[in-house]
């Protein structure tokens, strides 16, 4: 279980290959503080850490995983967004997130506002994943409020901080993102579909 609330990002040193499977090892401030078997969120995928060297950790991405999300187009140096799962003593101060994700966007439009930045995403909708206006929306790990949401795009303003400290820096138009649609909302979803 995670947050949304990105830690730090880390680089991706290295990418290897492993039959049908991909190691990433990531470089990064936190990985000293890892331990083996520990669930972390790369750009919003929950991985398990499978081995730990000086500032770096490994976690591999599967086939369903690599099919599901944007880790099989990372490249070396690529910046990622990490989180450490949540503690139970813990303040929830972005929402609740799984680290499952439901399906990829891909962003198409990225512009500076005086003071903030503003991404518009499009995905398929035909998944029956669904925004609203003021939702919470997991985009790459980060937990983000939807500012204008239609069928298969939405909105979200950034904040300087959120800009400066996550991979959202690095974001452009074509690029894609991983999607965690709201756990509350994909539960009230199915439950109305089953009801129609």
């Amino acid at each position: 279980m995670f947050t949304g609330i990105i830690e730090t990002t880390g680089r991706v040193i290295d990418l290897q290959k492993d039959r049908d499977n991909l190691h990433l090892i990531i470089g990064s401030d936190l990985s000293n503080e890892l331990k083996i078997d520990q669930s972390v969120a790369h750009n919003g995928v929950c991985l398990t850490v499978v081995a730990i060297s000086e500032g770096m950790h490994t976690v591999t991405a599967i086939t369903e995983t690599l099919n599901k999300t944007n880790l099989g187009k990372l490249k070396t140096g690529d910046l990622i967004n990490l989180e450490r799962c949540m503690q139970m003593n813990g303040r929830l101060d972005g929402h609740i997130v799984q680290g499952h994700v439901d399906q990829i966007a891909i962003c198409t439009e990225a512009k500076e506002m005086p003071g903030s930045w503003e991404y518009t995403f499009s995905y398929d909708p035909s998944a029956g994943n669904i925004t609203v206006e003021k939702g919470s929306i997991c985009v790459n790990g980060i937990s983000l409020t939807v500012v204008n949401s239609k069928e298969s795009s939405f909105s979200v303003a950034i904040i300087p901080y959120t800009y400066e400290h996550t991979n959202m820096q690095n974001l452009k138009e074509g690029d894609t993102v991983n999607l965690e649609f709201d756990i509350i909302g994909k539960y009230v979803a199915k439950l109305t579909s089953h009801r129609l």
